[in-house]
């Protein structure tokens, strides 16, 4: 039986090799986890024996199959459960993902399943990142970053980097949410600041919100 904390590496290690692509060095763990290298050390030498992972000395690990099957299944829990609380316990999408953190660790395959038939098989969270089906797919989108879009085009707003509680406010006090429509009027070379107009609202954005706002062309 695998335990939550070992999940949670799983999961850490995923997302820092860019979907369990890359080789992720320890120190990086340590970092996202919030604890010391030696435990870190300690656990995927754990993670490696059980065949979750393979480890080098010195140069970090890989998920192997059997690892990505883990990370992918915990992220769709996670993503389901957002947008359960979201769609249907009226959560706001800046409230929910601690609280999905601790669903993600839920193991009845079952529950998953009909959790994911009741919500009519979701394809995207309320943060508009994708949802894997039961068998590790993604549907993915094409988008690109605010502080990517072209002057003088017009976007619909499909997700979000930044899922903290305090950028996801920030963007309900200004009225950005998934499927907003956002036109480009200036980007600006001095700070990387974008100016954008929201139905007949102007608005300037600085940088960190450029870069963490994703858009696709309308």
């Amino acid at each position: 039986m695998i335990t939550l904390t070992e999940e949670n590496y799983i999961k850490a290690i995923y997302h820092l090799g860019i979907h369990g692509k890359n080789m992720v060095n320890t120190n990086a763990i340590a970092e996202s986890l919030e604890t010391k290298a030696s435990s870190v050390t300690d656990m995927v030498k754990k993670l490696a024996d059980k065949k979750y992972l393979n480890y080098k000395k010195y140069q970090g690990v890989i998920l192997t199959e059997k690892g990505n099957y883990v990370a992918i299944n915990i992220i769709r829990k996670h993503r389901l459960w957002e947008l359960f609380l979201v769609e249907k316990l009226n959560f706001t999408w800046d409230e929910v993902h601690e609280v999905a953190e601790q669903l993600e660790h839920i193991k009845s395959e079952k529950l998953v399943n009909e959790l994911d038939a009741f919500l009519n098989f979701p394809t995207h969270d309320p943060h508009g990142d994708p949802i894997p089906d039961k068998n590790g797919k993604f549907n993915k989108i094409e988008k690109i970053a605010l502080s990517k879009a072209i002057n003088g085009n017009t976007y619909t707003c499909v997700g979000v980097q930044d899922t903290s509680s305090d950028f996801l406010k920030y963007l309900d006090k200004n009225n950005i949410g998934l499927g907003t429509t956002i036109e480009v009027l200036h980007k600006e070379p001095f700070d990387n600041s974008v100016k954008i107009k929201l139905n007949t609202t102007e608005l300037v954005v600085s940088q960190n919100v450029a870069k963490n706002l994703y858009l696709k062309i309308v």
